[in-house]
């Protein structure tokens, strides 16, 4: 039997070949012309644009999410799941608050560093809406500090991180008090030493809003916010879509509930605790609960005030973003690209896959991401280089 032979008889003994081998290339095409992909760029900073061409390799190079989850549901929830835990000793500080409360500083000072402690640079990480200094996600970018000889410092929401609430008020998207007290704080412990913030998720819309509402006196070097979420309008309409109220918006409303149980005989004389803890999405939270303690009318007033599409031009520090366009939390329509252009002190990363705080990569996606990558490379320019016009 002659070699053509062979194989044809061959493939008759194992019918399912033929099919695998096409189902298999098909899978094959579609990840290479569809799924890998360089990020679009927006930005109408030739500073900020000129400091990522040169200093940012990244962005010069194709996504390629890991090709057995690059579905956005199936990155999102597998990267809590699957992402290693890097350990950090973390230094904690309770920093108290004008009113009464309390936040929870974990320093990671790096002191193994070869720049000197008064002026070596610092990065203050946001986690998102229930997260803390514990998450796997800042736990890695973290570490990416520690590694480039920076010192990093996780600002955890009142009452997380293992901090106990002292006053009846929470934390919410448009509440940038506590955040200014931090970044003084920072100021004048190490008045010498550059300070850039980075926020995940709702951190990055407290960052956000920060650099806007304080301008030129935000004393901040720059930003970066990854996963933010543009418009909560939209927002909150993507994660009430079934697939996303069952991964998502339950569990987290599950979440808030939970840590208002324990502090709830803090707020009844503002609100209607029994109500609030029956919520089951974020926007029936938010609207028994968030607005009102924070003197909303509505859920609607509050989350039309949290939105920053409309805020871009109200920014003197330069902010990087980066946002995937199959986000839940944030769809590509919310995503205001187009005033990124056409406004300065932003530049707009889009990535085609890459889920919500997921952007995995690699066949074994435990460890380094393409959003750490970004994350090391924007901090080590800014830090390194800063912005010029030349």
């Amino acid at each position: 039997m002659d070699t053509s032979g062979r194989i044809l008889q061959y493939l008759q003994d194992r019918p399912a070949l033929p099919l695998t081998f096409a189902v298999g290339s098909l899978y094959a095409a579609y990840y290479l012309c569809v799924v890998v992909k360089r990020p679009q760029i927006a930005c109408g900073d030739k500073r900020l644009q000129k400091l990522i061409e040169r200093h940012c390799p990244v962005a010069r190079e194709y996504y390629w999410p890991t090709w057995w989850c690059f579905q956005a549901h199936v990155m999102t929830l597998l990267r809590a799941l699957v992402q290693s835990w890097p350990h950090v000793d973390y230094r904690g500080e309770l920093l108290p608050l004008p009113d009464g409360g309390q936040v929870k500083l974990d320093w990671a000072d790096n002191d193994n560093s070869p720049i000197p402690s008064s002026s070596r640079p610092t990065v203050i990480l946001l986690p998102g809406l229930t997260g803390a200094s514990d998450e796997n996600y800042v736990l890695h970018m973290v570490q990416e500090t520690l590694e480039l000889g920076y010192r990093c410092v996780v600002f955890n929401n009142r009452g997380q991180g293992g901090a106990d609430l002292l006053t009846p008020r929470t934390y919410c998207a448009t509440n940038t008090e506590d955040l200014e007290c931090v970044v003084s704080h920072i100021n004048k412990t190490f008045p010498n030493a550059k300070i850039m913030g980075v926020g995940v998720s709702l951190g990055a819309v407290i960052l956000f809003q920060y650099l806007a509402n304080k301008g030129k006196e935000a004393g901040l070097c720059a930003g970066m916010c990854i996963s933010v979420t543009w418009n909560l309008p939209i927002s909150a309409d993507s994660l009430e879509r079934p697939l996303s109220y069952l991964f998502y918006n339950k569990y987290l409303a599950r979440n808030l509930v939970k840590k208002l149980k324990s502090t709830g005989h803090m707020f009844k004389n503002d609100v209607d605790v029994d109500h609030a803890l029956k919520s089951r999405t974020i926007r029936e939270f938010d609207e028994r609960f968030t607005s009102k303690q924070f003197g909303y009318e509505s859920c609607e007033d509050y989350y039309k005030d949290a939105s920053l599409h409309h805020k871009i031009h109200l920014l003197h520090v330069p902010v990087l973003t980066l946002n995937a366009a199959d986000d839940t939390f944030s769809p590509l329509d919310a995503i205001p690209v187009e005033k990124a252009k056409q406004n300065d002190n932003i530049a707009m990363v889009i990535t085609a896959h890459g889920g919500h705080i997921g952007f995995l990569e690699g066949s074994i996606p435990r460890d380094r991401n393409y959003m750490f990558r970004w994350f090391s490379q924007y901090v080590d320019a800014v830090f390194k280089h800063g912005f010029k016009d030349d």
